[in-house]
């Protein structure tokens, strides 16, 4: 079992940046595929980024060049660095570990670009 805690959420400009936090509990963290992924209302969950065990990474379109996901194995943390965010960037944004046969959730922390 993995549990997965975000933090680094909350209320910023347009043009703001953020930094979300994931620490992981267990021995195997390096192991995983670490994500983050983010849902708006009334919209499906989304990836925004991945940083596979191996170290390479993946965004969505949408926000590369902007985000920045890194891992650090010693910490069993892994983090979002959100630049330039958007209001259309708002949304829940979601911790996630996977392995080939089973994945495991964060209970999600809310990022709020308002002006």
């Amino acid at each position: 079992q993995v549990q997965l805690v975000e933090s680094g959420g909350g209320l910023v400009q347009p043009g703001g940046s953020l930094r979300l936090s994931c620490a992981a509990s267990g021995s195997i963290f390096s192991l995983f595929d670490m994500g983050w992924y983010r849902q708006a209302p009334g919209k499906q969950r989304e990836l925004v980024a991945v940083i596979r065990s191996g170290g390479r990474r993946n965004y969505a379109d949408s926000v590369k060049g902007r985000f920045i996901i890194s891992r650090d194995n010693d910490k069993n943390t892994v983090n979002l660095q959100m630049n330039s965010l958007k209001p259309e960037d708002a949304a829940v944004y979601y911790c996630n570990a996977r392995l080939p046969t089973i994945g495991y959730w964060g209970q999600g922390t809310q990022v709020t670009v308002s002006s």
